[in-house]
């Protein structure tokens, strides 16, 4: 079982980021991505919104940097840590300009990129987007075969039900030659699509439970990540903080993203220290 980070600043949603995350700039992330780097932790993340409705800012939050840019910015400073999105909304892009983008995010990073990826949950975003709601779960699974097929190749071939392209040439492209797909959800057909085309599955806002019971009734390839989330707080609780990460790794947990409390940049990264302690005791 390895630990990532769900990465401060970044996204901040109401009950879960700390105070201290509403003034942070590039800086503060800088200085934790590199400390997060250099005491061997899997994964940063980053996820994806274009525009949230005002109505929903309470309970989601309105902060959202772009994984993009804010990856792009992050590989430079670091030299190990991967980047994984957390997750982009498929029905937002064509494959081919996930192919183009995320492709080169994987060549300037040196073959650091997790694509997490899932179909999205905010219709009105949809809308404004011009991209179909009603059909976004079919079109991801195509989406997504459609990008195994495409991320590491220069002239990507494939014909699906939504996605049809050959005679294209995409340069450059990946550097690893299988990019790890990653599908992000909250219920079984998560799971599913996860398990028939992707390399692993981050599900949120399930109990580890319920989690135990839905890897139970599937069938997985060796090497298929379960990546689940907590809420940290290691040197404060450290008792706490050691329970919750066996409680994940006993619900099939390969990996588990952290959400790691902290009044500071400088408070965090001295908990990922004592993170870091702690993951050797579990």
């Amino acid at each position: 079982m390895r630990l990532g980070l769900s990465t401060p600043v970044v996204v901040q949603q109401p009950g879960i980021a700390s105070d201290w995350e509403s003034t942070a700039g590039i800086e503060d992330l800088v200085q934790i991505a590199s400390a997060a780097d250099e005491l061997g932790f899997e994964y940063l993340t980053c996820s994806e919104h274009v525009a949230v409705p005002s109505a929903d800012v309470a309970n989601r939050g309105a902060v959202y940097w772009d994984p993009l840019a804010t990856f792009g910015y992050l590989a430079a400073h670091t030299s190990r840590i991967r980047m994984a999105t957390a997750v982009l909304v498929l029905g937002y892009h064509h494959p081919l300009e996930i192919v183009k983008r995320y492709g080169t995010l994987d060549r300037v990073s040196a073959g650091r990129l997790i694509l997490g990826v899932g179909i999205g949950s905010l219709e009105e975003e949809f809308a404004l987007l011009d991209a179909s709601w009603a059909q976004r779960a079919a079109r991801a699974d195509d989406a997504i075969c459609a990008l195994r097929a495409s991320l590491s190749s220069a002239i990507p071939q494939y014909h699906g039900r939504f996605y049809d392209f050959q005679g294209m040439t995409v340069l450059p492209h990946a550097e690893q030659r299988q990019v790890p797909l990653w599908v992000g959800g909250r219920g079984a057909a998560s799971l599913r699509r996860a398990v028939r085309h992707a390399d692993g599955w981050m599900p949120f806002g399930l109990d580890p439970h319920d989690v135990s019971d839905m890897l139970a009734i599937v069938e997985r390839q060796p090497g298929f990540e379960v990546v689940l989330s907590t809420v940290v707080d290691p040197a404060g609780d450290p008792a706490g903080t050691r329970a919750q990460l066996e409680v994940l790794r006993d619900a099939g947990a390969t990996a588990i993203s952290c959400v790691v409390r902290a009044n500071s940049a400088s408070h965090y990264c001295d908990q990922l220290v004592r993170l870091h302690e702690l993951e050797k005791e579990v």
